[in-house]
């Protein structure tokens, strides 16, 4: 009996090993290599070292004018015309009111309505002149744009708006086209003089450093002051005609004058004289 038992045991110790090498799983071959489903670990951003991180454009960090001047931008793509019709007619409503308020005189609405007129009929071809500005005379060379930008604009532009601003004035004042030409001849050469002054420095710098979008409100806060010169260099022309129109006035007087106390004279010297 115990034979059998000694080998069933037997057979059953040699199929044990045989039995573990079929039920472990096989192996897989292992790569030196990343699998290609596996990730690699994210890298950390590096720490933002003083002078190294980029910061804002300057009008970018104003707070509420930034976000006014961001304001602005949006309407002026949506709606240019309109906004530029809008800016101007503002701006030559506070260049008036400080004109008239240096002046020292009573206000006086009328020359607020037609500096109003103006500019209003001024804002979209100054708007299209100046778009047009900005996308010809681009070289290569920066410094050689502005430049070209700068002498086109100073050379057209500048003589053309201020004979129009001073003729456009007269003409709304009520002056006959002699006095218009005479008031022209007066005011534009001093304006043009002058505009080398400030001008030139202004179209360069908007030209290089604000952009496009934000260009009109940047020309538009130097134009207030400018459009005050213009407004008070129009009344200076406006007192000077009205001194001269006094002065013919009375000097026309003073001829009567002399002429009526010269004719009775005459006529005393004749009733003297003996029939």
């Amino acid at each position: 009996m115990a034979a059998p038992f000694l080998r069933v045991a037997l057979r059953r110790h040699l199929q044990l090993p045989h039995t573990r090498r079929l039920l472990r799983p096989p192996r897989r071959h292992q790569f030196s290599g990343p699998s290609s489903g596996a990730k690699e670990p994210k890298k950390e951003d590096p720490i933002p070292v003083q002078n190294t991180v980029d910061l804002l454009p300057f009008w970018q960090r104003l707070g509420p004018l930034t976000r006014a001047g961001q304001a602005y931008a949006r309407a002026q793509r949506r709606r240019p015309w309109g906004t530029q019709v809008a800016s101007t007619l503002v701006i030559y409503f506070c260049a008036d009111l400080s004109a008239q308020h240096m002046s020292g005189n009573s206000y006086d609405p009328k020359r607020t309505l037609r500096s109003l007129i103006i500019g209003g009929a001024s804002s979209i071809p100054s708007y299209t002149w100046f778009m047009w500005l900005s996308r010809n005379f681009n070289y290569s060379s920066h410094l050689l744009s502005i430049a070209a930008k700068v002498a086109v604009n100073q050379t057209f532009f500048t003589p053309v708006f201020n004979t129009y601003f001073f003729g456009a004035q007269a003409l709304l004042s009520g002056d006959t086209l002699s006095e218009t030409w005479e008031r022209v001849k007066m005011t534009v050469p001093v304006s043009i003089a002058n505009s080398l002054k400030l001008w030139p420095a202004v179209t360069a710098f908007s030209f290089t450093y604000v952009p496009l979008e934000y260009r009109s409100v940047f020309a538009g806060v130097v134009a207030v002051g400018w459009q005050t010169y213009l407004s008070f260099l129009n009344r200076q022309a406006e007192l000077r005609k009205d001194s001269q129109k006094m002065m013919s006035a009375a000097a026309a007087e003073h001829e009567k004058q002399a002429s009526v106390t010269t004719a009775h004279n005459v006529d005393c010297q004749k009733r003297r004289l003996p029939a």
